[in-house]
């Protein structure tokens, strides 16, 4: 067994999670992974079955923090001593998960996979709200988080523990700029990510509209009273 996990949640992922688990499965066989099917009504779970993937099947949907919950509860059980997240879409590159691994073992506990590491951010609609919630962050808690939107995030065993056992602990920016709060150290590492070639993102313009507003809420109001556990 590997002591690296990748954790991948997908949710009505039938057109690309051949394509990324696969590629996990030829090209990078020093990884561990699981795939966590989060209720799909598509056919996600019968290609994982037919394929004989190494995946967790939940019966109803969870959503994002539930599902990458799962994962990380599943890390925790079977002793792995690093967790990454990466996304079933296919945009998640995972040549770079070895950099990422290298930053933990430099003590950090969380490492992001940063488009905008020693990049100029694109100022446009679609950048907007990163741009907030980053702004929120360093206004609460002094960190310079470049892109705390990403979803390629790596953990150390400690908040791999701590994901698992607490209530509520998402991975999501406000649950970050509540760990920075406690002490977790964070850092982040360019990486590159590619644009979803199939399926379609939950993300639509009213939706990412509507997570803004509350990762903002959530990081400047609610975090104050958030209690460890």
């Amino acid at each position: 067994m590997a002591d690296l996990l990748i954790v991948i949640p997908a949710y009505n992922e039938a057109d690309n999670i051949e394509r990324v688990v696969d590629r996990l499965i030829l090209e990078f066989p020093q990884y561990d992974y699981v795939v966590v099917n989060d209720g799909s009504r598509d056919r996600t779970a019968e290609i994982c079955r037919k394929n004989g993937y190494n995946f967790l099947d939940l019966p109803v949907n969870l959503g994002l923090a539930g599902g990458f919950q799962t994962g990380l509860k599943y890390a925790a059980r079977n002793g792995y001593r690093y967790a990454v997240q990466i996304d079933g879409d296919g945009q998640h590159r995972p040549e770079y998960i070895e950099a990422m691994r290298k930053k933990i073992d430099e003590g950090y506990d969380i490492v992001i996979g940063s488009r905008f590491v020693g990049e100029k951010k694109p100022f446009n609609m679609r950048m907007l709200g990163s741009n907030l919630i980053e702004s929120a962050i360093r206004l609460t808690t002094g960190a310079d988080i470049k892109d705390p939107t990403s979803g390629m995030r790596m953990f150390s065993r400690r908040l791999i523990e701590e994901f698992a056992s607490g209530l509520n602990y998402g991975p999501e920016p406000d649950t970050m700029s509540y760990l920075i709060k406690q002490g977790a150290r964070i850092s982040e590492v360019p990486v590159v990510m590619d644009e979803r070639i199939m399926g379609v993102s939950y993300l639509t313009p009213i939706n990412a509209a509507k997570y803004m507003l509350k990762m903002l809420i959530s990081i400047l109001l609610i975090q104050n009273f958030r209690k460890r556990g």
